[in-house]
């Protein structure tokens, strides 16, 4: 937090490779800063920090309106197509406590898409990663993006709908993580209103947990 008129929340967006990940994290922030494009391998394979300009009218703070910032950490895909996974646990844990140990991490990202099945070993393989990253309070810390769901929409499902027919793979996920998941429609992520929407919606989990924040300086080697 800078001061009492202005309030940083801390992300890091996680997921699997053409997710939509870098994506997200530009939808986060209002801009194109993250390379994002559809290739057949791995694009990101470094962490990459990026920051909001000040945006106003979404918080509130001591009775007042607060500026908000938003920082971004992007990080390569797990799995990745050219680094095994302790190179890419390694890599992110090192650029979560370079970037976020000294304020903490407000919120981690599991990047999903809408439009594809969550398999029961891909979702073990990610809840595994993201413990080894974020130790045993993860849950609290975490939230679910669902990316791509004009696709979802386009094949007639409404968020209710959706949920109702999601895996029981996914509903067991989103549960742990106590239902904290927004949808991220990838054609109008960038329209303001968008952004202001999931923005509002990430503050309202941040609020839930009290302002909590995690601590990274002592991640295990």
């Amino acid at each position: 937090m800078a001061d009492s008129n202005e309030m940083t929340i801390n992300l890091v967006v996680l997921g699997k490779t053409q997710t939509g990940k870098s994506a997200a994290g530009n939808s986060l922030l209002g801009s194109s800063d993250f390379e994002s494009r559809r290739s057949p391998s791995s694009v990101t394979t470094h962490c990459s920090l990026r920051r909001s300009c000040r945006i106003v009218g979404l918080t509130r703070r001591n009775g007042c309106e607060a500026a908000l910032r938003v920082r971004v950490l992007d990080t390569p895909s797990y799995p990745h197509s050219g680094l095994s996974k302790e190179q890419v646990r390694d890599t992110v844990r090192a650029g979560l406590v370079h970037h976020f140990g000294e304020e903490g991490l407000h919120l981690a990202l599991l990047v999903l898409r809408a439009d594809l099945p969550l398999c029961p070993d891909e979702s073990d393989d990610t809840v595994q990663f993201i413990q080894e990253l974020l130790g045993p309070t993860w849950k609290d810390f975490t939230a679910v993006l669902l990316t791509h769901a004009d696709k979802a929409e386009e094949a007639g499902y409404t968020e209710e709908t959706y949920l109702h027919s999601a895996s029981s793979t996914l509903l067991s996920l989103l549960s742990s993580v106590q239902h904290k998941y927004i949808f991220l429609d990838n054609q109008n992520s960038i329209i303001r209103e968008e952004r202001s929407i999931v923005l509002r919606k990430l503050l309202n989990f941040i609020r839930q947990n009290n302002y909590q924040v995690l601590l990274l300086k002592h991640s295990k080697e």
